[in-house]
C-alpha cells in the first residue's frame, strides 16, 4: 500500500505541485545555495513571506562567496522584517565556513552538513533532499497534518511521533519530488480548515476522511508561552533625534538596533503598548516618551528619516509604526 500511495502522490505533484524558485520538479534543484537559504528562511516563516525576501536576498547575495564577504549589518538589514535574526547571523557565519573549509560549496554529506553553523537535523535532511535528491524524510507542519489524517491519529503528537510513519512512504528514487509533493499536499489540499478532500490523491486510504474527522486532526503538542512585560523608552533630543542602541547581549536580537527597553511591571497611567510573540514567550511593552531610567550603552542619536539605515527587529518596527 505504501508504494501505491507514494506513486499516486508523485503523479499528483507533477500536475498540482507549487512552482517555487527553490524547487525543481523532476529532481534536485540546480543551486544548492538557493535550497539552503530557502530552508533557513522557511523556518518559522510562511512561504508567501519568504518569496519576497528570497528574491531580494538572492539579488543582494547571489553566491556563497558574496555572502561570506558581506558585512553582518548588511546581512541583518537585508533580513529585516522576517524575525528570528539568529538565523541570519548563522547563515553569515556558515557562509564563511563554507568558503574557508569547503571551497564555497555545500557538502552533500549529512554528517558534514550537521557540523555547519545554523544547520540542524531538519535543515540537513531538507538540503540533502531538495539539493541532492536523497531519500530523506522531511517532517514539517504540513507533513504532520497529512500523515496524522491519513492514519487517523487523534492523540496529541509531535514530529517524532510522525517520523516513522512518514519514513515508510518516502520515495527512494525521487526524494526531492516526494518531499515537495507531501508538503504541497498539506499546503494546498489537506489544509488546516476546509480541506479539499475530493482533490486528494490519498482520500481512498485516508482514515480521517472515512470517519469525517479531518478538521479535528492533528492535535499538536504546544509549548505554553509565558507573559513578559516591560517598557520601551523613546527619548528625543532638541534636534528631533531619538536615542537607539545596538544590542550586544547574546540571543535572538543580538546585533540589531533598538530603542532602550527593559523588562518590568507595567507602569500606572496611560501608555501606548505593543505586543510581540516570540517562540517561548509573549512580550508586552509600554511606550514611554522620556529618558530611560538606566544607563544606555552603545547608543547613538538618529533622526527618524534615517531609521531605514539601521537593522531593527520586528519588535522595534512595531514601536516605530505605533509612534
Amino acid at each position: 500500500m505504501s508504494q501505491n500511495l507514494t506513486n499516486n502522490l508523485l503523479v499528483w505533484y507533477q500536475k498540482n505541485g507549487r512552482e517555487l524558485p527553490w524547487r525543481t520538479k523532476g529532481g534536485a534543484h540546480f543551486d544548492s545555495y538557493a535550497v539552503w537559504i530557502s530552508e533557513i528562511m522557511l523556518q518559522q516563516t510562511t512561504v508567501a513571506t519568504v518569496l519576497t525576501y528570497f528574491d531580494k536576498w538572492m539579488k543582494r547575495f547571489p553566491t556563497i562567496q558574496a555572502l561570506a564577504k558581506a558585512d553582518l549589518q548588511d546581512v541583518l538589514l537585508t533580513w529585516q522584517g522576517m524575525g528570528y535574526y539568529t538565523r541570519a547571523r548563522k547563515i553569515h557565519e556558515c557562509a564563511k565556513v563554507l568558503v574557508e573549509k569547503y571551497d564555497g560549496k555545500i557538502p552533500k554529506n549529512r554528517d558534514e552538513l550537521l557540523k555547519l553553523p545554523g544547520i540542524g537535523p531538519y535543515s540537513a535532511s531538507s538540503i540533502c533532499c531538495f539539493a541532492f535528491n536523497m531519500p530523506e524524510t522531511v517532517v514539517d507542519g504540513n507533513v504532520m497534518r497529512v500523515i496524522a489524517r491519513l492514519y487517523g491519529i487523534t492523540k496529541e503528537i509531535t514530529a517524532k511521533d510522525i517520523y516513522p510513519l512518514a519514513e515508510k512512504l518516502t520515495s527512494h528514487k525521487h526524494g526531492a519530488d516526494y518531499a515537495s509533493a507531501i508538503m504541497d499536499l498539506g499546503a494546498t489540499t489537506c489544509t488546516p480548515t476546509s480541506p479539499k478532500c475530493a482533490m486528494c490523491p490519498w482520500k481512498s486510504a485516508c482514515v480521517a476522511y472515512k470517519k469525517n474527522i479531518q478538521e479535528s486532526i492533528p492535535k499538536i503538542k504546544k509549548l505554553e508561552k509565558k507573559n513578559v512585560m516591560g517598557q520601551v523608552y523613546l527619548w528625543q533630543n532638541d534636534k528631533g533625534e531619538y536615542l537607539i542602541r545596538q544590542r550586544t547581549e547574546k540571543g535572538l536580537l543580538h546585533g540589531l538596533w533598538e530603542f532602550p527597553w527593559h523588562e518590568g511591571s507595567l507602569l500606572k497611567g496611560k501608555h501606548p503598548t505593543i505586543t510581540h510573540v516570540f517562540t517561548h514567550f509573549k512580550l508586552t511593552l509600554q511606550i514611554v516618551q522620556k529618558k530611560p531610567p538606566f544607563d544606555v550603552k552603545n547608543g547613538v542619536w538618529v533622526k527618524p528619516k534615517d531609521f531605514a539605515k539601521y537593522p531593527f527587529s520586528t519588535l522595534m518596527k512595531k514601536v516605530i509604526k505605533k509612534i
